[in-house]
């Protein structure tokens, strides 16, 4: 089992005062990023399986588009997780970021977009 870092005695060691997160948003920083995540949160289950994050409890399935599910597979075989465990992790990391507004905005948007032509 690997060792978990311990950012704040790093911090110290370095003379450096921890302040807050960088967060990138993709490419090569991104993809590092997304990978120290999951050996943060990530734990094996104590009766053995595969490496989840503890705090999810709930299980729900949710609609993607081919070409997400690629993707998706691409990044999880980068990081040797399953698909939708990146899709959490990028979910719980977007809904934390977005501004109320926004997500308002973005649902209106796409129910708009879903309604027949002559409710529009």
């Amino acid at each position: 089992m690997e060792k978990r870092l311990d950012m704040e005695k790093i911090a110290k060691g370095l003379g450096a005062k921890r302040v807050g997160v960088v967060h990138s948003s993709g490419g090569y920083f991104g993809a590092m990023q997304l990978a120290a995540e999951v050996a943060e949160r990530f734990r094996v289950p104590r009766g053995g399986g595969r490496a989840t994050d503890p705090r999810w409890t709930e299980r729900r399935l949710i609609p993607l588009a081919p070409e997400t599910l690629q993707r998706l597979e691409e990044l999880a075989d980068r990081l040797h997780v399953a698909p939708l465990q990146v899709a959490a992790l990028l979910l719980e990391r977007t809904v934390s970021k977005i501004p109320d507004e926004e997500a308002a905005q973005l649902a209106q948007s796409a129910l708009r977009s879903k309604a027949p032509s002559r409710l529009r």
